[in-house]
């Protein structure tokens, strides 16, 4: 069986989690959603791009 979940859906749950379990303060999720939209428009970005992809590929086991 396969279920698909929107990304956002799945890190709202360990956003949640985190903040409901851990004690993180939702201030410190606002700041890092922040310097994650920031880090996107720098030259780090195509980096992390091809690292993202490469590890998702890694991850589902399929090569390209």
């Amino acid at each position: 069986m396969t279920v698909s979940l929107p990304l956002v859906f799945v890190l709202g749950f360990f956003v949640w989690g985190s903040i409901k379990f851990l004690g993180v303060r939702p201030w410190i999720v606002i700041l890092i959603a922040l310097f994650g939209f920031w880090l996107s428009h720098t030259f780090f970005a195509p980096a992390i791009e091809s690292g993202t992809r490469t590890g998702v590929t890694l991850i589902n086991g399929s090569h390209a």
